[in-house]
C-alpha cells in the first residue's frame, strides 16, 4: 500500500511557496510533501529534506530523483538549526514538520514500530552514528525489561495517555519476570491479557501502548519542544512554518508554542484553528482522520 501525504493540498497551499525559495522539510519521510514543495519552488529554488530514519532518507532519494535541487540529510530536526548552517540554508521561506509516521516504517522497518507485525522491541529511529551525532541507544525492549513498574506506567500515561495504564505496567512486570521480552507479539498479548478487551472504536488495545513507547524511545516530545523555537528563528520574515501532528500530545505542544509567541508579536497565527481532513481524503486515508494542521507566519 503506498504512503498518501496527509492534507498535501493545504499544506501547499498555507505554506504560500514561489519559485526560488529556499524551503525545509524537516521529516521527508517518502517524500510526498516534498514534491509538491519542489515543485512550487521550481528549479530555481532549494529544499532541505531531514529524516532522522536512514532508510527514509534512502526512499526519498528515490522518489524525489528528478530533482537535483533537493539535499539530503539523516538527521534529527532537533538540529535542524545547525544543519542549515552546514549546508547554507540562510534565507529560509517555509518549513514542514508532518511528525506522522510513514506506512513503510510500520510494515517493513524490522524494528518494532507497529503491534500488527512480529518484529525485534526496538524502535529506534536513529540506530547508527551519522553526521557525527550519536546514535540513539535506549530501545523499547529496555524500557520494558529493565524499568521499574512505575516508570513504565509513567511512559503509558503520559505518552500513550492509557487509561488502564495500571493495568498495562502491573501486567508487563509480571511477564518479565518469567521470559524477557523481545518482540512485539509478546508484548500486544500481555496488554490483551492485562484486561482490555472491549475498546474504544475498535482500535487496537495496544495502540497507545506502542505509541507511548515510540515516544519514549525517540523523545520526540522534548526534541519537538527544542525544534518549535529552531525554527522561528530560521525563517525569514514572510515564512512560514506549518506542523502536521496526529495526537493530542504534539498538537497542545505546538499549539501552546505558537500562542505564546504570537503574543510576543514574533508570528501571526495563519489557522486560527487548526486544518483538518476532509471526508473524502479520511475514506481514502484513514490516517488523516487524526491530522491536525497549524500554520504561523513570522513577521
Amino acid at each position: 500500500m503506498p504512503h498518501s501525504p496527509v492534507l498535501l493540498r493545504q499544506t501547499t497551499h498555507l505554506l504560500a511557496l514561489h519559485s526560488g525559495y529556499q524551503v525545509i522539510d524537516c521529516t521527508v519521510g517518502e517524500g510526498g510533501h516534498a514534491r509538491e514543495m519542489l515543485k512550487a519552488i521550481g528549479s530555481k529554488g532549494k529544499l532541505l529534506a531531514l529524516d532522522a530514519d536512514k532508510e527514509n532518507i534512502a526512499r526519498a532519494r528515490v522518489n524525489l530523483k528528478e530533482f537535483a535541487n533537493t539535499v539530503f540529510v539523516n538527521s534529527n530536526f532537533v538540529h535542524l538549526k545547525d544543519i542549515a548552517a552546514q549546508q547554507q540554508f540562510d534565507s529560509v521561506k517555509a518549513i514542514l514538520m508532518d511528525l506522522g509516521w510513514s506506512m513503510s516504517q510500520f510494515e517493513n522497518s524490522g524494528r518494532g514500530f507497529s503491534f500488527l507485525r512480529d518484529e525485534p522491541l526496538d524502535m529506534r529511529l536513529q540506530i547508527s552514528q551519522i553526521s557525527n551525532l550519536k546514535s540513539q541507544n535506549l530501545t523499547a525492549s529496555e524500557i520494558l525489561n529493565d524499568w521499574p513498574e512505575e516508570d513504565v506506567g509513567r511512559v503509558l500515561r503520559e505518552y500513550g495517555e492509557e487509561k488502564r495504564w495500571k493495568e498495562i505496567a502491573r501486567a508487563i512486570i509480571k511477564y518479565r519476570k518469567k521470559q524477557p521480552f523481545k518482540t512485539t507479539l509478546q508484548l500486544v498479548e500481555v496488554v490483551k491479557e492485562s484486561g482490555i478487551r472491549n475498546y474504544e472504536s475498535g482500535i487496537n488495545p495496544a495502540t497507545k501502548t506502542f505509541q507511548a513507547l515510540r515516544i519514549a524511545v525517540n523523545d520526540e516530545l522534548n526534541n519537538l519542544k527544542k525544534v518549535l523555537p529552531q525554527a522561528i528563528e530560521l525563517l525569514e520574515k514572510g515564512g512560514r512554518l506549518a506542523i502536521i501532528t496526529f495526537h493530542s500530545l504534539e498538537d497542545r505542544i505546538v499549539k501552546q508554542f505558537f500562542q505564546n509567541v504570537n503574543q510576543q508579536n514574533k508570528i501571526k497565527l495563519i489557522t486560527k484553528k487548526p486544518v483538518v481532513a476532509e471526508f473524502e481524503e479520511m475514506e481514502i486515508n484513514p490516517r488523516a482522520r487524526s491530522a491536525k494542521l497549524r500554520v504561523i507566519e513570522k513577521i
